[in-house]
């Protein structure tokens, strides 16, 4: 990178670049989507409305308190576009992606920056990454845009079938749950196979983690020219593909079967449905709640059961380096991995022949720990702002801070102190709570010169 981005980048550490990157970027989508051509009735939107659409926009939630189909006009609809895979990508990466096609070098701060961004490992290299990220994610909302256009073109027409096609597309691949269709989200398309197993495969290739999708084609293409079984495919993957792929399809059948044996019989959700789309729905808000966003039952119809298992399936989220959000899947099996490592007393912690380092166990209790504390603090503001009952507030700010999307009903009835909740919980959602205490206390020191003499505390 060169001029004035190579001396900040060098000057500002990642831990304060990347949450003032998100910022700056709500603040310019916010000043667009107040210009009156930004809207349907070629009037000006409110600064909080701006607000709220820019930052759910960029941290790729979805909840909104205007329509994005009736409210936002079509330059509206495209600068709400471009804020989602803006923010699904990631600022930095956007700039970097942005600067190598205008013919710049990447500085070593830059690199190094961009790393962090994407939260890499030392030994790989960033542009190239940064590259192939970019190619596989056209590829694949290309891709999806496509199918999606065998259903909305017969049922809106050619221009407005291939813009929601579009718009649909990026927006499910980058875990944003926003679309141009109607007030329901999907719930008109709820039996249209074509549609969920579209949307449901976009949410989850955008969930995996890019590590993991090159990962798996290395193995794929490896295996055959090796002419190799499924099963030595598989022992070849990288320990952090597996456990993705593990933690992956594990939640996403426990969530069907829960979700199908929980409303089985509730006729405000799935109760009336034929057994084909129960199954079908029931795997519908699993994958969605992974971040996604989109919905094609009433959330607010949910039994208490459903909503407590929500809750976990939208805090925990998706997978690293990738488009959703929540604590991730590798996080908390990680937490859960340290506390039966010290059940059993276990002086090293091994996952797949592989040791776990105490710094990343030591990050995972913190990520765990932070995101518990700010789900906490801001699900009680919320309520002393709104005075809603405590299951819908906790929706609200769960989903909001794993930048889900999902909401019971109370996002259009947020007043201006709810909407700030809400606006923090996403944005702190996106970017990280642990990132943003780093931010606030200081670039990090170790210290390994002063060794001090055990301490004798009780627990438990």
């Amino acid at each position: 990178m060169t001029g004035d981005f190579k001396k900040k980048s060098i000057r500002l550490s990642s831990a304060h670049l990347i949450p003032c990157s998100f910022l700056a970027a709500i603040l310019c989508g916010t000043l667009l989507l107040m210009l009156p051509w930004a809207t349907a009735q070629g009037e000006h939107t409110d600064f909080l409305t701006a607000l709220f659409t820019a930052t759910t926009s960029v941290c790729v939630t979805g909840l909104v308190v205007a329509d994005t189909y009736s409210h936002w006009s079509l330059f509206g609809q495209i600068v709400i576009l471009l804020l989602v895979q803006i923010g699904g990508l990631g600022i930095i990466a956007v700039t970097s992606l942005f600067l190598l096609w205008r013919g710049d070098k990447m500085s070593l701060g830059g690199r190094v920056l961009l790393k962090d961004a994407l939260n890499l490992e030392q030994d790989v290299n960033p542009v190239r990454f940064l590259i192939r990220l970019f190619q596989g994610t056209i590829l694949v909302e290309a891709a999806g845009a496509v199918l999606y256009t065998f259903a909305f073109v017969p049922e809106y027409g050619a221009g407005k079938g291939i813009w929601a096609s579009i718009f649909n597309a990026v927006s499910a691949f980058c875990n944003a749950g926003m679309d141009v269709m109607g007030a329901d989200s999907l719930a008109g398309w709820r039996e249209n196979p074509l549609v969920m197993a579209v949307t449901m495969l976009l949410i989850v290739l955008g969930g995996l983690g890019y590590v993991v999708w090159f990962d798996l084609l290395k193995g794929v293409r490896s295996g055959i020219s090796r002419r190799s079984t499924p099963v030595q495919m598989w022992k070849r993957l990288s320990e952090h593909t597996k456990l993705v792929l593990c933690m992956t399809v594990g939640l996403l059948a426990a969530g069907t079967v829960f979700f199908f044996l929980a409303e089985f019989h509730n006729p405000d959700t799935i109760g009336g449905m034929s057994l084909q789309d129960k199954l079908v729905n029931s795997l519908f808000q699993s994958v969605t709640l992974r971040t996604a966003g989109f919905t094609t039952i009433p959330q607010e119809k949910l039994t208490g059961l459903s909503c407590l298992a929500a809750y976990i399936f939208m805090f925990i989220g998706g997978s690293p380096i990738g488009t959703a959000g929540g604590v991730k899947t590798v996080t908390i099996f990680l937490v859960i991995l340290n506390v039966v490592s010290y059940i059993r007393d276990q002086d090293e912690t091994i996952l797949f022949r592989r040791k776990i380092s105490e710094e990343i166990m030591r990050k995972a209790a913190a990520v765990v720990f932070v995101g518990l504390a700010t789900v906490f603090l801001l699900t009680m503001a919320l309520m002393a702002v709104e005075h809603v009952e405590l299951t819908d507030a906790l929706y609200e700010v769960v989903s909001a801070s794993a930048t889900v999307g999902l909401t019971r009903g109370l996002t259009p009835s947020l007043n201006a102190y709810g909407r700030l909740v809400v606006i923090l919980a996403m944005y702190l959602g996106r970017i990280g709570p642990i990132s943003m205490a780093i931010f606030f206390t200081g670039r990090r020191e170790k210290n390994h010169k002063i060794t001090y003499a055990d301490g004798k505390f009780y627990v438990g």
